[in-house]
């Protein structure tokens, strides 16, 4: 239990670090181009994000840690490729399908998607690949 739970807190505070990097940094520019399709509330409605991403980062660790098979940290690469497939896959071309987004913005989306969720895989991979004795510390 206390792997799955040092795992959810490690894993969102990741793919939040993250987030901003990619969406706050890397792709400022590119929402600059589309910001008319925002909502204008949007500020006050990220709280809604965070919850998302906490239920999702926890299914996320649970899931790993249901097949986990102490595989070191490969393992984590290959769950974060499989999952961040399936979850980025949806989330970017499933918008591209709904809002008139250019197609480059949803591959970037699906990209940089990719590469968070394989980074919180290895993260996930890490702790529960530490001696019981460490992971307590």
């Amino acid at each position: 239990m206390k792997k799955l739970l040092l795992s959810w807190l490690a894993v969102f505070v990741v793919l939040t670090v993250l987030d901003y990097v990619v969406h706050g940094v890397l792709l400022a520019g590119a929402y600059e181009q589309v910001k008319d399709l925002f909502r204008p509330d949007m500020e006050q409605k990220m709280w809604i994000y965070s919850l998302i991403s906490a239920i999702t980062t926890f299914f996320f660790v649970l899931i790993f840690s249901k097949g986990y098979e102490s595989k070191g940290i490969m393992e984590g690469v290959r769950y974060g490729f499989y999952a961040g497939c399936m979850l980025a896959t949806g989330m970017a071309y499933g918008t591209y399908a709904m809002v008139a987004i250019p197609y480059s913005m949803a591959m970037q989306w699906f990209v940089f998607g990719l590469a968070e969720y394989i980074i919180a895989g290895v993260v996930v991979a890490s702790i529960y690949g530490m001696k019981e004795s460490a992971s307590a510390a």
